[in-house]
């Protein structure tokens, strides 16, 4: 590999790999990504599990042996789940120590069908830790108003936690509370801090997407709109994403912030989510090259760390000139009509929890189906 993703984190962002399938152990792509290529992270979700199961013979003698074993397909799909976030753990528990803790993080997400509901929530996720049992692993707990408690409790509880589904600032700046309170509810049970981490995943494709989609719908009607919201196109995303990073560096100046800070606490990272591009006229890591500064993290499919490996741009672009223009694209975007609150706030964090649950359905499917198959 060129050591691009090595330079993307001395330029202050830790490249982890949102991919996450059993072939990754068994032929060491894991472990050569962590120490050649310069990935310091792994992020996993219901369709990526999904995938992993169904274009693959590798779990089949898992899910035979397991249901021999008399386990239904959804405690298949959470063995399966747990064992090879295990595994990973493992593999980045040397990153882990190196790193003291601010990287090597491995995330498994919750059952997403259980969303709106704080106190299942919370009981799987005490389940899962316990489950797992390394330090290394990050809870992925969605940006939903049933969300925030569990972030606030399993951080007081010491757990490390993915804060997932963001697509607002103003969910953003809930997602911070949420987890400041956390801490704070830590030191007030005189608890240390130390171990504590998080990271807020803000998706940043699907806001291009929806844009792009709500332009070509006005187009339709008005072909000469076209050139004129070119200038848009692309630029969304980035832009949203621009102002969530000045919501990050404006709440970590301030006295909260800071008093947690001196009491031992780790930074909430933000972490620049859903990064393949979607629209084929998009350079394919223009999400990776436009969200470039201090405490960010980006997760990235496998074909977006081949393309940045390959073409990626090292420069800083969250800066404060990047995010005056970031204010100026918006207004002017917001101007023409189109409304970005609308946009993230009901379209895409609804469609974001039915996504992930609708995944989640079809992996136990699949899990049944392999069941069947392997009878």
């Amino acid at each position: 590999m060129s050591g691009l993703l090595v330079k993307l984190h001395e330029a202050g962002v830790s490249p982890w790999l949102d991919n996450l399938k059993r072939e990754m152990f068994a032929d060491g792509s894991l472990a050569k990504l962590i120490k050649e290529g310069g990935v310091r992270g792994q992020t996993s979700n219901p369709s990526i599990f999904q995938a992993a199961i169904t274009k693959g013979q590798i779990y089949n003698e898992a899910i035979a042996e397991m249901a021999k074993r008399g386990l239904d397909a959804e405690a298949i799909v959470w063995e399966i789940m747990v064992n090879d976030v295990r595994t990973a753990c493992d593999i980045f528990m040397e990153l882990y120590k190196e790193s003291q803790g601010e990287d090597g993080f491995v995330s498994l997400e919750l059952d997403p069908t259980k969303a709106k509901d704080t106190e299942a929530s919370l009981k799987q996720a005490r389940e899962l830790v316990e489950r797992v049992n390394r330090p290394n692993l990050m809870i992925k707990v969605p940006a939903t108003p049933e969300g925030f408690p569990v972030v606030t409790e399993l951080i007081a509880a010491g757990v490390s936690v993915n804060v997932t589904l963001l697509f607002s600032v103003a969910q953003y700046d809930a997602v911070i509370d949420a987890w400041m309170k956390g801490l704070e509810k830590r030191i007030q049970d005189g608890k240390s801090l130390e171990g504590v981490n998080s990271v807020a995943s803000f998706f940043i494709s699907r806001v291009d997407t929806e844009a792009d989609k709500r332009m070509d719908k006005r187009i339709q009607d008005d072909p000469a709109l076209a050139e004129r919201y070119q200038q848009y196109r692309g630029k969304i995303a980035v832009a949203n994403a621009r102002l969530a990073y000045e919501l990050f560096l404006k709440r970590t100046s301030e006295p909260r912030w800071l008093a947690l800070k001196k009491a031992g606490a780790a930074v909430q990272r933000p972490l620049w989510a859903s990064t393949s591009t979607k629209n084929p006229h998009y350079k394919d890591t223009i999400y990776v090259d436009e969200l470039i500064g201090a405490n960010c993290v980006n997760t990235m499919p496998d074909n977006t760390v081949t393309a940045f490996d390959d073409h990626g741009v090292i420069a800083q672009t969250l800066t404060a000139e990047h995010i005056a223009d970031a204010h100026k694209v918006i207004d002017a975007f917001s101007a023409e009509g189109f409304d970005l609150s609308d946009i993230t706030e009901n379209t895409l964090m609804s469609e974001g929890v039915d996504k992930f649950a609708v995944a989640y359905t079809k992996l136990v499917e699949a899990v049944k189906e392999a069941v069947a198959k392997l009878a």
